[in-house]
């Protein structure tokens, strides 16, 4: 079968379109033939080797995918051949086949486009679990949302919408402040991309309380790190909750006086593990998307589809984090 292969450590340049076997399906699992297969930040990360997760070489990136099962192992019997899903694999999502777990895999509805399904289960799985099982967040609280213009930052604003929040976006350019006032938020600020010097810093926090007001932000879910991070937990309110994302922009040192003075709490958040160690939980989680999907309250903003040959170019351009919305690859019709 054809992939898109990291042969060596390197960026998106380095990918290349190799032969490799079609994997055999093991038992509990299912292999998919993929139609398309999402981008997110662990792609960027898995092919220069800074990811948690480092596979023997030649592997294809590639975590979300979607398609249609090809073959079903021993033991499973919640899927049969024909089935159309989108899958959680790992890597290897790149490929024109993929072996996943049946407890990683999800029915997608006929109404819904592989392109769109294959967008959904990363960001929003990650999202809802962050907002609901880590971050408790209520109705009428304050969610400040840090790269909220990116995929599971564009989650956070629709699914915090959902739940009844009062959503900020904070973005680095007045384009995708538009992008996240359409998809609900009630406010945004417009950053500036860092490094942010002491002075800068001190402005940002002045924009994150101003807009917090006497409330304070209630959670401040942080896919961005880097220098953003001290001024967005300085808006915290009394007893809020910092939910740790994602660090594209460095990871950040926390100073630990600042948790004290608002009794607050950094809440870590890692949604493969979770979804491993509670897959029921997670299934319930995934279901509610599909609900809140099919009431309008949640869609997934592809923004961007590449062919399977340029799916190094949609890596590289989340990299460089120019991305709005999710990125898709099409790798077969």
């Amino acid at each position: 079968m054809k992939a898109l292969l990291s042969y060596e450590t390197g960026g998106p340049e380095t990918l290349k379109i190799g032969e490799v076997d079609t994997p055999e399906v093991k038992p509990g699992h299912v292999r998919v033939a993929v139609k398309a297969c999402a981008i997110n930040y662990p792609d960027v990360l898995i092919i220069i080797d800074q990811y948690q997760f480092k596979p023997e070489r030649p592997f294809a990136p590639g975590g979300e995918v979607s398609g249609v099962i090809d073959a079903v192992g021993e033991g499973v019997t919640d899927f049969e051949v024909g089935d159309r899903v989108l899958a959680m694999c790992g890597n290897g999502g790149l490929c024109e086949y993929t072996v996943t777990p049946a407890t990683s895999a999800f029915k997608l509805p006929d109404s819904v486009s592989f392109e769109d399904g294959s967008a959904m289960i990363l960001t929003y799985g990650t999202t809802i679990h962050a907002l609901q099982d880590r971050g408790d967040l209520k109705e009428g609280e304050n969610l400040l949302v840090l790269g909220a213009a990116g995929g599971v930052g564009m989650a956070a604003v629709e699914i915090g919408k959902a739940m009844g929040a009062r959503v900020i976006g904070a973005v680095s350019s007045e384009e995708k402040a538009q992008a996240v006032r359409d998809i609900g938020a009630d406010e945004t600020i417009i950053y500036d991309r860092g490094p942010l010097d002491r002075d800068a810093q001190k402005a940002l926090s002045a924009q994150f309380k101003e807009l917090g007001g006497s409330q304070g932000m209630d959670v401040i879910y942080d896919a961005v790190g880097g220098d953003y991070c001290e001024p967005a937990l300085r808006s915290i309110a009394w007893e809020g909750r910092y939910l740790v994302i994602g660090f594209p922009a460095g990871i950040p040192k926390l100073p630990l006086n600042l948790t004290l003075l608002k009794s607050c709490d950094v809440r870590g958040v890692f949604w493969g593990a979770f979804a491993a160690r509670d897959p029921q939980h997670n299934r319930a989680n995934i279901d509610k998307l599909f609900d809140w999907w099919a009431d309008g309250k949640i869609s997934p903003q592809v923004t961007e589809v590449f062919p399977f040959e340029q799916g190094g170019d949609a890596i590289a351009k989340m990299g460089a984090r120019k991305a709005i919305g999710k990125l898709v690859v099409k790798v077969a019709d």
